[in-house]
């Protein structure tokens, strides 16, 4: 006999974690204050200047040090935190640990490319052995007979396509009027190797859209609709606030549009009961974000 109440409480469980990760993955990309990093002076990795930034610290005193008598830029964002990784400098957290700048954004781009498909990986498992578990219907999560076709890889495919276009107007709207979304987070998951980019693209990325797709549109909306009676619709306007709040590390227009996307990707699960449809369409967005901003270089904003 199928638990439903059960399996919500599951959902709710899974959705309220994600939340926490996202509300944290947003602490790590979100304003830096001075003291947090400091510049030092290593003999054997100079400081160079670059276009630009004609105050940068390039000399040095008598006794080693750096000359401080040039205007130092405040470090402010974190833009400008992992664009001072690039730059030939060492950098000392405030706990005084000391951190090579190259390396340390070579394994953050590992680390947060593992933590991504581990807890997205994780979290979906915890939801899979909860349908399981209570003993939810597969035409309930969208997976019913007619759910895996040609058809709907092709719906899929060209909802995608047009969603990354949307995503894309979007973005140069909210850059117009000053809530441009944030862009740290796909940077620091951009590899700069093709085996990195094998992982994020077949790896990585269908985690993500099968998780999310699976917890925002099947769990929330189809297994609730079909157990409790509750409108679809209600709950596809509801599911879609909670997937923009999951996207905070992407700034307030991140947030506005993903919310806007989620709800067409809500409404499309609505209307063609099939989880298949949603996932392609929600791998596209993201594959296509990366591939022409990170992969080819293309800024349409």
């Amino acid at each position: 006999m199928t638990d439903w109440a059960a399996f919500a409480g599951f959902a709710g469980v899974v959705l309220g974690l994600l939340l926490l990760l996202a509300h944290a993955s947003k602490s790590i990309f979100s304003e830096v204050p001075d003291d947090v990093l400091v510049q030092q002076f290593d003999p054997e990795r100079p400081l160079k200047r670059r276009p630009g930034r004609d105050g940068w610290l390039t000399e040095t005193t008598a006794d080693g040090g750096v000359d401080t008598t040039g205007t130092v830029p405040a470090l402010t964002t974190a833009t400008t935190a992992l664009e001072r990784k690039w730059e030939a400098v060492d950098v000392v957290s405030a706990d005084g640990e000391r951190r090579d700048g190259h390396s340390h954004y070579e394994m953050s781009t590992a680390s947060l490319l593992v933590n991504v498909a581990l807890s997205q990986g994780l979290f979906g498992a915890l939801l899979v052995i909860g349908a399981w578990y209570t003993q939810i219907p597969l035409s309930a999560l969208g997976l019913g007979g007619d759910s895996v076709t040609l058809l709907m890889l092709a719906v899929g495919t060209g909802l995608g396509v047009g969603l990354y276009a949307v995503n894309e107007v979007g973005a140069a709207f909210g850059e117009r009027i000053g809530i441009g979304n944030s862009e740290e987070l796909r940077k620091a998951l951009a590899p700069d190797s093709v085996a990195g980019w094998a992982v994020l693209l077949f790896l990585v990325l269908p985690v993500i859209a099968g998780f999310e797709e699976l917890l925002f549109r099947a769990a929330l909306i189809g297994v609730l609709s079909t157990g409790f009676g509750i409108s679809p619709w209600l709950l596809a306007a509801l599911s879609s606030v909670a997937f923009a709040l999951g996207h905070g590390a992407q700034g307030p227009g991140g947030i506005l549009v993903t919310g806007m996307l989620g709800f067409v990707l809500a409404a499309t699960f609505v209307l063609t009961g099939s989880l298949f449809v949603v996932v392609v369409a929600h791998y596209l967005v993201n594959a296509l974000e990366f591939v022409v901003h990170e992969g080819l270089g293309v800024d349409w904003v």
